[in-house]
């Protein structure tokens, strides 16, 4: 939509006959495949698709590169993209440097004082600041915030319960100052959006009394998508999508076919975490949530602008 306004760079000059060229088949091939993704093109322009972004292959700079290209191109085609981000590896590192010791509880981060000021300056500084800035070289114009910008995103503190296998009582666990969204306040975002600059948002919230929040990046992606009725959630992670009892990737599930899975037990572990955030997601407005393998070369293009896909899609 937008490269179609833009005026050209020089006039436009026909060709002689003696400047034909043979058409190989290489560009038949993508001919055939811009033609593919036409239809694709007109279901997303103007449209939000938020893409929750992390795992190992942040600190991989070309596949970090590849990710802020296939992002740029989005935005450049008239898709709105929000980008969320997580950086555990990148905190880990960091903690080690410092020789500060860690302790997950339930794969959540229990996080200190001490914990979390590290925290927020790896994702809210450097790692938010990279993501930006690859998305940005690629072409397009990137700004990274972190939810504590413009009230994006309202924290409380997160409750988990355990029970003890021996007495079968209930205890609470204390996870120091981590956090669930409590609302989100889309506002900042929609501006951006407007200004056609691509949000790169900072899984840090803030509560009611002002006290930081570690939150799971997961979790702030399907919480942003829902606020903005975002057309589709991508869920970038390091597993194909959700498997089958036969091990084989499910391509297309419903929200009840999703519960019936968890209940038989079929999808389980650190699966859960993710179809809970697409379940919440879709059941809040978005169209769609998938979940992909972000270490796939353009997981994002394939999956929006193929028949295919390439993930697991969880609609109503």
């Amino acid at each position: 939509r937008r490269w179609l306004d833009r005026p050209r760079s020089r006039p436009y000059r026909a060709r002689n006959a003696g400047d034909r060229r043979t058409m190989t088949d290489d560009a038949l091939d993508q001919m055939a495949i811009l033609a593919g993704a036409l239809p694709f093109l007109k279901r997303y322009d103007d449209q939000i698709v938020v893409v929750k972004y992390g795992g190992h292959a942040m600190g991989e700079e070309e596949t970090a590169l590849r990710f802020g290209r296939d992002i740029a191109l989005l935005e450049q085609v008239g898709v709105n993209p929000v980008v969320v981000h997580g950086g555990g590896p990148q905190i880990n590192a960091m903690l080690k440097r410092l020789n500060v010791k860690s302790t997950f509880v339930q794969g959540l981060r229990v996080t200190d004082e001490e914990m979390l000021d590290v925290v927020e300056m790896v994702l809210a500084g450097p790692v938010n600041k990279q993501v930006a800035e690859a998305i940005t070289r690629a072409g397009a114009l990137a700004v990274g915030i972190s939810g504590k910008d413009g009230g994006l995103v309202r924290a409380r503190k997160l409750t988990r319960t355990l029970r003890d296998p021996g007495s079968n009582i209930e205890q609470v666990l204390d996870l120091g100052y981590v956090g669930e969204p409590e609302s989100i306040n889309p506002k900042v975002l929609e501006l951006l959006i407007g200004a056609d600059i691509v949000p790169v948002v900072a899984p840090v919230g803030v509560g009611a009394d002002g006290q930081t929040y570690n939150i799971n990046a997961d979790t702030v992606a399907g919480a942003i998508a829902g606020a903005l009725g975002a057309e589709r959630l991508l869920m970038l992670t390091d597993v194909r999508g959700v498997l089958g009892p036969d091990g084989n990737l499910v391509p297309e599930m419903t929200v009840g076919e999703v519960k019936a899975g968890i209940a038989a037990g079929w999808i389980s572990g650190g699966m859960i975490p993710k179809v809970e955030t697409c379940i919440y997601a879709v059941e809040r407005g978005v169209k769609g949530a998938v979940i992909l393998d972000g270490r796939v070369k353009h997981a994002v293009l394939i999956e929006l602008f193929t028949d295919g896909g390439a993930g697991t899609l969880i609609r109503p």
